[in-house]
């Protein structure tokens, strides 16, 4: 039999090699996936690798990921290491061609990785993290060994006569085959796994029913809200609210097993509570808008909602808390989410009478699991990477001289309160309105000083003083409207704010590392 007969011609067999290369591959996630399904789904190897990933990331590199890529920055992120793990595993099977063994092995060397990564995470529970990427790379390598050998027949023994054996073509598609069948059932597997982790979180929060608050948000005033088409509106439904987080998996927290623990400096009285404890309290009620440090001036990151939740001061209050100003040894509160996030706020801020709350609701509704179901923190005034703790599970007391939080480390500024900033909604840029009049607007927002005016002006013309809506409270946006005598030809609308103490908002421009982009908002239009 010639050499031509034994085995695939090398065109075919090096297709048949990066076959199965990505083979092994798929079937060392799946399995991988599918033991993340038992132990925990945040142990999976694309989630720990794509969280290091994010931990590892330059500042300015992330926000540049969400400036371009918004919520889908995380699918993303997910979409280019499955890539990166697709090109690796072809490359993989053309290598394990030449050399078996090596190829295997470097299916290992990607088990030990994801091992790593899953182990290293703030989140992580143990050695049981490493599982998951153990298991599902232990299947690749026998994987790709198997399915090699049927391409590839051994060599005879030093002095031995040719066996004359091809390669093997009814057991490598029968290997493939059943391959194919395991890592499809694997991937239903780690599914249902997941989704019955998922189930007891997922009962809990539709068994919850809030209880009328103490203090209710007093009804939005007639006016707060402007019917002009294109404005945001100025409540923003759960599902459009935005998202910016390092979470790529949303942890999904049973309410009943949940608890929060208080500790730290000039803690007195350390407390632990569950999510009955907090609904017993008095809850208070609240419009409150956020806003996101990563918002770039006239970005979609802030939106408005009615929170539902305990004051944080009252329960730091009853630990014996004392503000800075008082006496009190802590300047910081670190807060720790249950995916191991932590988010540094001053104390001296969510203790000074502002609506600072541990909240429960949004909206009318338990906490979307996006949104820090059980529990988040909300703080108007700051930006939420100091503030917006989501998942919480454990507030301690220190100094910013003693801890810096995960944003810090990273070069983010310690203290950040939201700057003054005004969007215009409508026209959008680029757009070409008929001429006539043409109304411009758009939202306000300078929470916890409260929007007093905004300007618009066109071109390099005069400022002209733009209607405000009705306000709600100063820890809430304010929309706002302009009535523009559009002429024809192209046109640049600028606006600004000026906040309740009287600070005009900057023209500066800056990004928005480290504490918030400024600048004035404008957009450019044709008028036909």
């Amino acid at each position: 039999m010639t050499e031509k007969e034994q085995k695939p011609a090398t065109a075919l067999l090096i297709l048949l090699g990066a076959f199965s290369g990505l083979l092994a591959g798929c079937v060392a996630l799946t399995v991988a996936e599918a033991v993340a399904g038992a132990v925990r789904p945040q142990a999976g190897p694309v989630v720990a690798v794509g969280g290091a990933a994010i931990d590892r990331t330059p500042a300015a590199v992330k926000d540049w990921a969400i400036r371009h890529f918004g919520s889908d920055d995380k699918l993303v992120l997910q979409l280019g290491i499955l890539a990166v793990l697709a090109l690796f595993a072809l490359v993989l099977g053309i290598v394990a061609l030449r050399f078996r063994r090596t190829g295997a092995a470097g299916v290992l060397v990607f088990g030990v990785v994801g091992a790593i990564a899953a182990t290293s995470r703030p989140d992580s529970t143990g050695v049981t993290d490493a599982l998951p990427s153990v298991a599902g790379a232990a299947a690749g390598a026998v994987l790709l060994y198997v399915l090699v050998g049927r391409l590839v027949p051994p060599a005879p023994a030093p002095g031995a006569p040719p066996s004359g054996a091809g390669w093997d073509r009814r057991g490598f598609v029968i290997a493939a085959g059943a391959a194919a069948v395991a890592s499809a059932g694997a991937g239903l597997l780690g599914r249902s796994l997941s989704g019955a982790g998922g189930r007891d979180a997922v009962a809990s929060r539709r068994n919850v029913v809030l209880p009328a608050p103490a203090s209710p948000a007093r009804p939005v005033p007639r006016g707060a809200g402007l019917r002009i088409p294109g404005v945001s509106p100025f409540v923003t439904a759960n599902g459009d609210f935005y998202r910016v987080d390092t979470a790529l998996v949303v942890p999904k927290v049973d309410a009943t097993t949940w608890r929060l623990r208080l500790h730290g400096k000039g803690i007195t009285r350390p407390l632990v509570l569950s999510y009955d404890d907090l609904l017993r309290r008095e809850l208070t009620e609240r419009d409150i808008t956020l806003t996101c440090v990563s918002n770039e001036v006239g970005g979609p990151y802030v939106g408005n909602a009615r929170w539902i939740g305990v004051r944080l001061a009252d329960l730091l209050a009853e630990c014996g808390v004392r503000p800075p100003s008082k006496g009190g040894p802590a300047d910081q509160l670190v807060a720790r989410s249950v995916d191991g996030m932590t988010i540094g706020s001053p104390v001296e801020d969510v203790m000074d009478g502002r609506d600072a709350l541990l909240a429960v609701g949004m909206n009318g509704e338990p906490l979307p699991f996006a949104h820090g179901f059980p529990v988040r923190m909300v703080v108007p005034g700051l930006y939420g990477f100091v503030s917006a703790c989501k998942w919480i599970k454990d507030i301690e007391l220190t100094t910013f001289d003693s801890y810096d939080p995960y944003w810090v480390k990273r070069g983010w500024a310690r203290r950040a309160p939201v700057k003054t900033q005004c969007r215009i909604d409508t026209p959008k840029p680029f757009a070409r309105p008929g001429a006539g009049t043409v109304m411009v607007a758009g939202v306000a927002w300078a929470q916890h000083r409260g929007v007093d005016k905004v300007e618009v002006r066109v071109d390099d013309g005069p400022w002209q003083e733009a209607r405000l809506a009705a306000e709600d409270t100063r820890d809430t946006w304010r929309q706002w409207s302009f009535p523009w005598r559009a002429t024809k030809g192209g046109h640049t609308l600028t606006a600004r704010a000026t906040d309740r103490t009287g600070a005009l908002q900057t023209d500066k421009r800056a990004r928005t590392l480290p504490d918030g982009a400024s600048g004035w908002h404008s957009v450019v239009v044709t008028v036909g």
